[in-house]
């Protein structure tokens, strides 16, 4: 056993000094204590001259002295795997937040590791299908369909709806989609996990899901590394040949959670003010969100989005990894438009005839057309009003309007909140609905009516 003592302690990062020609390698666990006997759990990061090893904390630093005995462990960071770990919540060490007690497995998985390339899974021998998994909402699966294996980012700043949106995919798609789910909270709010824990409970879901948390009140080092182990733990299921559902809120927390450690190592930052080394962190891990012969992974990805600036350099970071990218409208929240994504900002792979169907396609080419044409017609409304528009505007001005209003949905996750009964919508009814309305069947409806419905009734009038 390696042993040594802390000579620094900066934040969430501690300097331990060994002996000479004993220091543990690069992502190694040292183990020390503080001076109520807590245990401390540190990540070696660099090397320094007098035979220190820069350290980040994985837990709460506080009590910890100079001199401290400390003991590395011979071992990169590991946690428990196989299928104890269905209904756990865990946090980044792999120890459990649920007070079911310990997690009894053996600890394989070193987060640190990527998966490595299977021989059957090259790009040429993988047989590309592209499966569409069915949300029920409609907004997604008529302009941003779900593809299994694909990886889908929900872009937003403060308080737009992206965990709701996240929790009403899950409750959605989990209950239609034979695999497991794998939920990694990095650097978010401990009532939002909580909520979704009881979500998954109450719809008899927990069974078939895993929960993985380093939540917004730890230390920079768990949240960094809560993303590791909740991709790690996504790997080792495709080992096993089961399809995954990976979903990560936020991934931001984590770019952010690495420009702290950043700071506090000391390294210089860009331009930007991120750290150096925001793109390889954020290519490492999505990286291994990446499908086999075995099996899939397939991800949705809260982002938050500082000062709703899409120009953000993380946000550009994540978004050039992601195949669909659904972006939150402030301002369709401030119409009362839920769910708030602006067609328009966002966009998807995979809204092919080849793959979504020929008249799939057709649909969302005219609706984005209308979306497109009303946007400039609204700016010649606000100024001069809606009756100086012709008489073909105008058709388009309130079809638009009507379309718009479909679109939204009551969510089950959100029942508490609306008081209105969530609906699960199929992609034909959606595609129905939005042909009826572009063809002008209901052009004498009120668009009222089509607000917070799910399909469109026949009695409707």
């Amino acid at each position: 056993m390696k042993e040594g003592k802390v000579v620094g302690v900066s934040g969430a990062v501690v300097d331990v000094q060994f002996k000479e020609r004993e220091l543990p390698v690069i992502y190694e666990i040292i183990k020390t204590s503080t001076f109520d006997d807590r245990e401390v759990v540190l990540e070696v990061i660099e090397h320094y001259e007098e035979n220190i090893c820069r350290c980040i904390a994985l837990t709460p630093t506080f009590g910890l002295k100079r001199n401290t005995l400390c003991v590395a462990t011979g071992e990169t960071l590991t946690i428990p795997v196989g299928d104890v770990l269905y209904g756990r919540v865990i946090n980044v060490l792999g120890k459990p937040l649920d007070n079911k007690g310990e997690v009894k497995s053996e600890r394989v998985v070193c987060v640190r590791n990527y998966q490595k390339m299977d021989k059957k899974s090259s790009f040429e021998e993988i047989k590309i299908k592209f499966e569409i998994m069915e949300t029920g909402i409609k907004v997604i699966d008529l302009l941003f369909p779900l593809i299994k294996g694909s990886k889908t980012g929900i872009l937003g700043g403060a308080a737009l709806g992206k965990t709701i949106l996240i929790l009403e995919i899950i409750h959605n798609i989990i209950t239609q989609h034979r695999g497991t789910c794998v939920f990694a909270g990095i650097g978010e709010r401990i009532r939002e996990g909580n909520e979704l824990y009881y979500e998954l409970k109450k719809a008899n879901l927990l069974n078939r899901s895993v929960l993985v948390f380093g939540q917004m009140n730890e230390s920079p080092g768990a949240r960094f590394e809560a993303a590791q182990t909740g991709v790690a733990l996504a790997e080792k299921f495709v080992e096993k040949g089961e399809d995954v559902l990976f979903f990560v809120d936020n991934v931001f927390r984590f770019a952010q959670a690495g420009a702290e450690l950043s700071a506090l190592l000391g390294r210089i930052p860009s331009e930007t003010g991120y750290q150096p080394t925001l793109m390889g962190e954020i290519s490492g891990f999505h990286e291994r969100i990446k499908s086999t012969s075995k099996a899939s992974i397939s991800s949705v990805e809260a982002v938050y989005v500082p000062a709703d600036d899409l120009t953000d350099p993380a946000v550009v970071a994540i978004f050039s990894h992601l195949d669909s990218i659904i972006v939150l409208s402030r301002e369709y929240v401030q119409q009362g438009l839920y769910p708030a994504i602006d067609p328009l900002f966002s966009t998807s792979n995979f809204i092919d005839p080849n793959i979504v169907g020929k008249k799939h396609f057709e649909i969302v080419q005219e609706v984005l057309k209308y979306f497109q044409k009303y946007r400039d017609l609204q700016r010649i409304v606000s100024i001069i009003g809606k009756e100086e528009l012709s008489r073909e505007e105008r058709i388009i001005f309130e079809r638009t309007k009507k379309l718009q209003n479909f679109l939204t949905q009551p969510f089950f996750t959100a029942q508490d909140y609306t008081g209105k009964k969530g609906v699960y919508v199929s992609l034909e009814e959606t595609i129905e609905g939005c042909s009826q309305i572009i063809a002008g069947r209901f052009d004498t409806v009120s668009e009222d009516k089509f607000y917070m419905i799910g399909a469109i009734p026949e009695e409707i009038e």
